[in-house]
C-alpha cells in the first residue's frame, strides 16, 4: 500500500466542570470536545516486516513509551497483512498544553494501522483499544466534536458553530495529575445539560488554580481576555484560547500576541477526516 498522510487533529475543551471525585481516585466531569483543523501530520509507510519505526523521537520520551508506538504495538496482534511501518511524526502541537496531541496521535495512528493493516476492528473495538492508552483517545477514534461525560468516556456528538479559535500556547507544562491531585482542585460543579451549555455557556473549574500555579497561563488569559476577550483555559491547560467569527478577526488577534505567547488559529470541525477510514 502506499503511504498514508494525516491530520492528527487538536481539541479545545470548550468548558470543562469537575464535579465530583469517585472511590477509584478518577473524577466526574463534563465538557464538551471541540475538533480543531490543525494538528500534528503523522505519515504511514507499510514495511515489509514487523518493526515499528518513529521518527523523530521526541524530546525525553523514549519510543516505546510514546503513545504512537504503544498505539501500534496494541493492534499489532489484529493484523492481517505483514505488521511492520514507518512513522513520520511533523509536531506542531505542544506537550502538555491541553490540546490533547498525545491521546490524538495515539488514536489516529489505531485507525490508520486499522486501514493499512486490513485488521477489520470495528470503532466500538478501536474504542476499546483506545481507552486503555488515554482518557482522551476515544473522542479522536469517534472522530467528532462531542459532548463527555463520567469520566470522559461517555461520549454523544454534538453540532456546534464551525466557529474560529485563536490558541495560545504559554511556554509551560502542566501536570494533568498534578491539578487533578491537588487539594485546591474545585471539585462540586454544577451539571448542566447540552441545551443549558449551548445557550449560556460553562466554566473550566481548574482554569483558577492553574492561574495560580502557573503565571505564564495567568498571563495568557489576561492578555488574550483583554484583546479579544471571552478567553478560556482548555483541559488543565496550559494552552488558552477565545473564540471568534471569522479567520480574518483571528488573524489580527494573533498578530497581536507578545513574542512570548505564541500561539495559532484554526476553525472548529464538526467531525474529522478519520471518519473516512471508519466506514
Amino acid at each position: 500500500m502506499p503511504a498514508l498522510d494525516l491530520l492528527s487533529p487538536a481539541k479545545l475543551n470548550l468548558f470543562l466542570h469537575i464535579n465530583g471525585r469517585r472511590p477509584d481516585g478518577y473524577h466526574e466531569l463534563q465538557t464538551v470536545f471541540q475538533l480543531l483543523d490543525y494538528g500534528d501530520q503523522l505519515r504511514f509507510t507499510p514495511r515489509n516486516d514487523d518493526r515499528i519505526q518513529l521518527t523523530p523521537s521526541l524530546p525525553g520520551v523514549p519510543d516505546a513509551e510514546n503513545l504512537i508506538v504503544r498505539a501500534a504495538r496494541l493492534l499489532q496482534p489484529h493484523a492481517r497483512t505483514a505488521a511492520g511501518i514507518d512513522i513520520e511524526l511533523t509536531k506542531r502541537l505542544p506537550m502538555g498544553g491541553g490540546l490533547g496531541g498525545g491521546s490524538s496521535n495515539a488514536a489516529t495512528t489505531l485507525v490508520a494501522l486499522n486501514y493499512l493493516w486490513q485488521c477489520q476492528l470495528d470503532r466500538s473495538q478501536l474504542l476499546q483499544l483506545g481507552v486503555t492508552l488515554g482518557a482522551d483517545v476515544p473522542v479522536f477514534i469517534g472522530a467528532r466534536s462531542a459532548w463527555a461525560e463520567g469520566i470522559g468516556e461517555q461520549l454523544q456528538a454534538i453540532e456546534l458553530p464551525e466557529k474560529w479559535f485563536v490558541v495560545i500556547n504559554p511556554d509551560c507544562q502542566v501536570s494533568t495529575a498534578e491539578i487533578f491531585s491537588n487539594k485546591s482542585l474545585t471539585r462540586d460543579a454544577p451539571r448542566i445539560k447540552v441545551a443549558a451549555f449551548l445557550e449560556h455557556g460553562g466554566e473550566n473549574s481548574c482554569q483558577q488554580l492553574v492561574r495560580k500555579l502557573y503565571p505564564l497561563v495567568d498571563k495568557a488569559l489576561n492578555w488574550l481576555e483583554q484583546t479579544a476577550g471571552n478567553s478560556r483555559m482548555t483541559g488543565t491547560g496550559a494552552s488558552v484560547f477565545s473564540v471568534l467569527s471569522s479567520r480574518e478577526e483571528a488573524t489580527q488577534v494573533l498578530m497581536k500576541a507578545p513574542k512570548d505567547l505564541p500561539g495559532f488559529i484554526a476553525k472548529g470541525i464538526n467531525q474529522s477526516k478519520l471518519s473516512e477510514l471508519l466506514q
